[in-house]
């Protein structure tokens, strides 16, 4: 929206912009902001930052050296619909506040420093990625969690097994369970709200591809987007939930990425297409291919990712919920292998996008719980860890298979190496496997304790509780 400061200033003028909002985000991903009167905005303001204690922030610094500088990236600018006085909003940069230097567990320095090590690595080209956003849409949601009680409630009014809201009469126009994958009105309830986020996620400047119901029938949706570098694709996925959240309560309505709100529905994940283009070709497309057109550089790729698939499971799906998604039977990935249209692949190389200019993989244990900036930034490092290591995928028993991984004989699975089934798993993977993140000082060792500690809290803290479920199993013993 903007190129320069001159062009922020005048714009805060001319549109009688009243509040500048700052968006930050914390090690985990969540998202913070601060609003600032517009007419305390200025040059020095918008180059070097506003102070702020971001010791509250989950893996950041302790509370007594809290305080950073957080700096408007302008090129993020955009108005904020959700507020009533007329908003700009910005996405913020985190620096050191008496240096000015990359705080270095910022999630943005690492994504922007990740792109400056492929240049180093790989030239001439650049790593581009496509998240696709699954999430569920509930007209109701409620749960809690204390020491005499614990539970979840959702409802959808598109699903048979949601109880029929007071005063709806029976038409008959509900979905059974899995029955929801590019269901029509008027089953299809949710396309109008659909149409209204893709609509602001294009305004917002993602490019948009298109969106539709998914498989689940209790409002499971799915908006896909088009491709960009890796900052402005992460950028993008902090400002699609952002929106998505903020439509859906303004409906009445609950939407939410958690990847297994459900038990015995489809999960929801957070595919990541992606490949390296120059000149408007895929540098992952070979005409002399022998498998799927594939090119050395794209099979090195899949191959780093591959390898490291273990660790990356730490960042990519990094909550206790996201392993009751990788599980057999939902076309959910659990085993390092990668194949040609094959959903239980970790790795998918979608058919319908061999060619010249658009060849690439799909990278499928993602889902949205995840830090995006340090999501792509470790799937760029395992990409170019199996570059300079000219990592062969089909040396190491990665395929490719065809076929469906459940549907394999037993003695041929059990060569296959299996993803991590628990968060736990996936975090002593990470601790054993990560210097490849450490390369062109992308990622931090200082980072890398930080999430290993959160995460192992987050671990412990379902650990120590009662299951509801094993009152159902254990209570009459």
């Amino acid at each position: 929206m903007f190129t320069s400061v001159s062009d922020v200033l005048r714009f805060v003028e001319s549109e009688d912009v009243r509040m500048i909002d700052l968006k930050t985000i914390d090690l985990v991903g969540r998202q913070h902001h601060v609003t600032v009167p517009a007419r305390n905005l200025s040059v020095e303001a918008l180059a070097k930052g506003v102070g702020l204690d971001t010791s509250s922030y989950v893996g950041y610094k302790s509370v007594e050296r809290g305080d950073m500088r957080v700096v408007p990236d302008i090129g993020t600018g955009m108005l904020d619909r959700f507020f009533e006085m007329k908003t700009l909003s910005f996405i913020c940069d985190i620096v050191e506040p008496m240096s000015s230097d990359a705080y270095m567990r910022d999630p943005r320095g690492v994504a922007r420093r990740a792109q400056s090590y492929f240049s180093e690595v790989v030239s001439p080209g650049e790593a581009i990625f496509s998240p696709e956003m699954e999430f569920y849409v509930f007209s109701d949601a409620d749960y809690r969690s204390d020491m005499d009680a614990a539970g979840y409630e959702v409802e959808s009014t598109e699903a048979l097994i949601s109880a029929r809201p007071a005063g709806e009469p029976a038409l008959g126009y509900r979905m059974a369970p899995h029955g929801g994958y590019h269901a029509a009105p008027p089953r299809d309830r949710l396309h109008d709200l659909r149409s209204e986020m893709l609509a602001a996620i294009a305004d917002a400047g993602v490019p948009t591809h298109y969106h539709h119901h998914e498989v689940g029938a209790p409002g499971q949706v799915e908006v896909e987007v088009g491709f960009g570098p890796l900052l402005k694709m992460a950028d993008a996925v902090m400002v699609m939930k952002y929106l998505i959240a903020n439509i859906a309560f303004e409906a009445g309505l609950s939407a939410t990425f958690m990847p297994k709100p459900m038990f015995g529905e489809a999960g929801n994940g957070m595919h990541v297409h992606q490949y390296v283009t120059h000149e408007g070709q895929s540098l992952f497309y070979d005409e002399a291919g022998e498998y799927a057109k594939m090119s050395e550089l794209g099979l090195q790729w899949t191959g780093g990712l591959l390898m490291h698939s273990a660790a990356l499971l730490a960042l990519t799906s990094p909550s206790t919920n996201s392993y009751r998604r990788l599980v057999p039977g939902y076309e959910a990935p659990i085993s390092a292998f990668f194949g040609l249209s094959n959903r239980t692949a970790a790795v998918r190389i979608p058919a319908y996008g061999v060619s010249p200019a658009e060849n690439r993989i799909e990278f499928r244990p993602p889902d949205a719980t995840c830090n995006p900036y340090l999501c792509l930034a470790a799937m760029c490092m395992a990409g170019l860890d199996g570059i300079r290591q000219g990592i062969d995928p089909s040396e190491h028993n990665f395929g490719p298979f065809d076929q469906d991984v459940t549907q394999m004989a037993p003695e041929q699975r059990a060569k296959i190496r299996q993803l991590p089934t628990s968060l736990g798993d996936a975090l002593d993977a990470l601790e054993a496997d990560h210097e490849f993140l450490l390369e062109g000082d992308v990622f931090s060792r200082d980072l890398i304790e930080a999430w290993l500690q959160v995460k192992r809290e987050e671990v412990a803290e379902v650990n120590l509780r009662p299951h509801p479920h094993e009152f159902v199993m254990y209570y009459d013993f």
